[in-house]
């Protein structure tokens, strides 16, 4: 019998954690950076590496990008920060939000407070800042959403490495088809609520995108306030959240399988899951029916809050931590559920390998 692996890469308010599995039985290390946020991390196997990225926030340090070859035993700390904007921009880091793998081996990028994106083409050695989002004729108009004014999310394509989909909170979706060169607005069908216009050009606030495994044109988004799904590349987006006890929330992933999860939440005011009940919701058929999947999940005074980059998935496997500390996850497509962690720090994103 085949020995059974995985891995979890875990950032919580207070550090990060690496969860290997063997045969079913995780051990945890850490925490890593004790006493720092870490907002995101990646394993990167690209051409034989086993290199583990995460991004530390300090308080009196600001955030640090930092890697590790050996598992966590020890960090690449620089000297001076990799991620620096440069001094014309009159801007300084503020934190740093998502770390993506490029198209090719050795392309990295990074999303940032405020909304930016750093690319490194040598394995990031080197990091400057993408020019065509930041001179963006809309960015004078971008506003901070609850965490700020960030690109949180960056969806790339490993056959096409022109093509690169991100969201800013809130700016909403913008896509490039020339590697970042140009960047074109693509939010034709979201609703900004707050807004006097309730469908304007840009200033949605996205939570969360997610790309089906097999049809690189099928996208998954999240809203303040939304789901949708398109099926143009995300030029257009229709509303998928008929059947949902709430249309608000942050995260969502998509199995192997094409199934959509989600953990809706009771509305921007509440905050917590609906009717105290920890139900993640599962599309069999991309967003046009959603059903409650519950075994193994708290069913009553569970006022859990699952962020945005806290709802991953890998194969048929889902994962999800909350901002009370509990990690939980599910080996058969959210079949069932039980919980791996329950008591860490906050938790504000997993990975998972």
């Amino acid at each position: 019998m085949a020995e059974e692996i995985g891995k979890l890469l875990v950032g919580t308010a207070k550090g990060a954690f690496i969860l290997d599995r063997t045969n079913g039985e995780w051990k945890i290390d850490g925490p890593h950076f004790a006493g720092r946020s870490v907002y995101a991390m990646m394993l990167d196997q690209r051409a034989g590496r086993n290199r583990i990225w995460a991004a530390a926030q300090s308080m009196h340090w600001g955030a640090e990008l930092v890697w590790s070859d050996d598992n966590g035993k020890k960090w690449d700390m620089p000297e001076e920060m990799r991620i620096k904007f440069p001094e014309d921009t009159g801007q300084s880091l503020e934190n740093i939000w998502q770390i993506a793998p490029g198209a090719d081996d050795d392309t990295l990028y990074v999303g940032v407070a405020p909304a930016a994106i750093f690319e490194s083409h040598d394995n990031g050695g080197t990091w400057t800042l993408n020019r065509g989002l930041w001179d963006h004729p809309h960015r004078e108009q971008w506003t901070p959403g609850f965490g700020g004014l960030a690109v949180h999310t960056i969806v790339t394509d490993k056959d096409d490495p022109s093509s690169l989909k991100i969201a800013i909170s809130t700016g909403g979706v913008y896509q490039s088809s020339d590697g970042g060169a140009s960047w074109n607005v693509t939010n034709k069908g979201i609703k900004a609520y707050f807004l006097p216009d309730n469908y304007p050009e840009f200033g949605q606030c996205v939570h969360k995108i997610a790309r089906h495994p097999a049809k690189k044109d099928t996208l998954f988004l999240q809203n303040h306030h939304g789901v949708y799904r398109s099926r143009d590349g995300g030029n257009t987006w229709q509303e998928i959240e008929y059947g949902l006890p709430s249309n608000f929330g942050f995260g969502v992933t998509v199995t192997d399988s094409g199934d959509v999860f989600i953990v809706p939440l009771d509305s921007d005011g509440v905050r917590y899951t609906c009717e105290g009940k920890l139900r993640v919701y599962r599309s069999k058929d991309e967003g046009d029916s959603w059903e409650a999947l519950t075994d193994g999940l708290p069913q009553e005074n569970a006022y859990e809050v699952i962020l945005r980059d806290a709802l991953t998935s890998v194969r048929d496997e889902v994962y999800f931590g909350t901002k009370n500390g509990k990690l939980f996850g599910s080996a058969d497509n959210g079949e069932k559920w039980g919980m791996i962690q329950g008591s860490l720090p906050e938790i504000n994103c997993i990975k998972a390998y």
